[in-house]
């Protein structure tokens, strides 16, 4: 098996990559019901200890590796061609994981193939193109991963949806990706939690650095704050989080 992507970008992820209790709590229950689930993308099994025997499927060996203890069994393979036979599952989940995928039309052949419900958190790039943070990494912007961002849009093309829920960011969010630190900027500070991060750990070291020193300044002569006065007030904020809940047609 070639090089998987966080082969490269994921080595920090375990540090930085927690469970989200309200994320989780969604998941859950959109998964009510289903015995056996197809964990895509699972990384290193945040969101695995549900009411339900879950497999994960993960093509990175490194973050295999990082996987927890209480993780489900793992096997190591990407979403375009998944070793399961047909209807294995009654279900397949993600988070944040399709803008990683090579193939998505194959992909989403293979999620169909295994199992009718399928699962996943995806995000409106109307909204996350409006986080403050890409004010320091503008170049971010237009990352095709970014620009070709999964919606819920997507999986209508090939899926019944039956609902999308927002999934809200509270202010003190114990996950890692991209937006989770809104209300806590130093943290952006950090190199090994921006190389968790794949928004940030795939920008030019150039554009990376420059971002993060302006930020360093920011936050140091108080302009951030001036900047951004509402973030003070917010306890939970919209960055364009979906969870998608779809049914095979």
């Amino acid at each position: 098996m070639g090089e998987a992507r966080y082969d490269t970008i994921g080595r920090t992820y375990a540090q930085f990559r927690h469970t989200e209790p309200t994320w989780h709590r969604a998941m859950g229950n959109a998964l009510r019901g289903a015995r056996r689930v197809l964990n895509v993308g699972a990384g290193t099994g945040n969101y695995e200890d549900l009411d339900v025997q879950v497999i994960a499927l993960e093509p990175s060996r490194v973050m295999i590796d990082q996987r927890r203890a209480d993780a489900a069994p793992c096997v190591q393979a990407p979403a375009e061609d998944l070793p399961f036979c047909d209807d294995a599952f009654d279900a397949t989940m993600g988070v944040l994981t399709m803008h990683h995928w090579s193939d998505r039309p194959r992909a989403f052949a293979e999620l169909a193939r295994v199992a009718t419900r399928h699962v996943y958190t995806v995000y409106e790039t109307t909204f996350a193109r409006d986080f403050w943070l890409l004010d320091y990494f503008p170049e971010t912007r237009f990352d095709p991963m970014e620009v070709n961002a999964p919606t819920p849009s997507l999986l209508a093309d090939y899926f019944d949806v039956v609902d999308v829920q927002t999934l809200w960011v509270p202010r003190a969010c114990s996950e890692g990706f991209a937006a989770a630190s809104w209300a806590r900027p130093h943290d952006y500070l950090d190199p090994d939690m921006q190389q968790a991060i794949s928004l940030l750990a795939r920008c030019d070291p150039e554009v990376r650095a420059r971002g993060t020193e302006q930020l360093r300044a920011d936050l140091d002569s108080g302009a951030w704050a001036e900047r951004y006065p509402e973030i003070a007030t917010l306890e939970r904020a919209d960055f364009g989080y979906r969870l998608v809940i779809a049914e095979r047609r």
